[in-house]
């Protein structure tokens, strides 16, 4: 498996510097959160889209995937939905990115049944737009559909290979899924997964990898003995907490605790 973090732990930090963490710290890869706030956004130009591009290139470091914030089940009209996703999806396709993430989102109100049928019309119309492309859109398991079994009832109806989940470890465990079930559940559809450390249920403040609850070696065992070969990426939720320890001091331990874990499932 390739080791990957996530820009939410480096908020605003310049793309140099952020190559500069991946290189010398030995990540893979990148998850760019992709904000109006943060370096890389849809407003960017051809211009700035071909620098990132080749910054990364020139690096040999991967852009694992944009982390957006498109809602895909949250009620109102679709259009303004789509036309959020599918600038995502142009900016992955001029950067390289093979995936992008959105939220479910759904509440105010709805059924769940509504939220499945509203996210899955949404996903379904944006996936020949994914396909055209060259990206994969993933749904991750979040909010109102935390669990691999929620996230199924979407994927199940949109039925594209386009459109696949993303496995955030801790809304799972919030969600009471054992890492063996949420990895029976999206299997057939996983792109890649998001590891994370938090001290309790009811305190969500970002930790050094292996220090906090979650259940992060049964999480890597189910990966490697059904031979998954893909991405883990540690979410570090710094933008969220300002308290929290600076990513950049733990980045050497998190891949080392990574990397045992990985030997002690091969």
């Amino acid at each position: 498996m390739k080791l990957a973090f996530s820009t939410l732990g480096v908020p605003g930090l310049p793309l140099s510097d952020v190559l500069r963490l991946a290189t010398a710290h030995g990540y893979h890869g990148v998850e760019l959160r992709t904000h109006p706030e943060e370096p890389v956004h849809p407003d960017l130009t051809v211009a700035e889209r071909a620098d990132v591009a080749a910054a990364f290139k020139a690096a040999g470091v991967e852009i694992l995937g944009l982390a957006g914030y498109t809602r895909v089940a949250a009620p109102g009209e679709d259009g303004p939905v789509l036309a959020e996703l599918r600038a995502l999806l142009d900016l992955a396709r001029d950067l390289g990115a093979p995936y992008v993430r959105v939220f479910p989102g759904g509440g105010d109100g709805q059924s769940p049944q509504e939220a499945d049928a509203t996210a899955a019309r949404r996903l379904g119309t944006a996936a020949e737009h994914a396909a055209d492309r060259g990206v994969r859109i993933l749904l991750e398991t979040h909010d109102s559909h935390r669990t691999g079994a929620a996230a199924m009832r979407v994927l199940g109806l949109v039925g594209h290979r386009r459109v696949g989940a993303l496995w955030d470890v801790m809304h799972t465990w919030l969600g009471g899924e054992q890492p063996s079930e949420t990895f029976a559940a999206l299997s057939p559809h996983l792109g890649y997964v998001q590891v994370k450390d938090i001290a309790s249920a009811d305190d969500a403040t970002p930790l050094p990898l292996g220090t906090g609850v979650l259940p992060l070696a049964e999480c890597v065992e189910v990966l490697s003995r059904h031979n998954w070969d893909g991405w883990l990426c540690w979410e570090y939720e710094k933008r969220w907490h300002e308290g929290a320890a600076p990513l950049p001091g733990l980045l050497d331990a998190g891949r080392e605790h990574l990397a045992r874990l990985l030997n002690d499932s091969a």
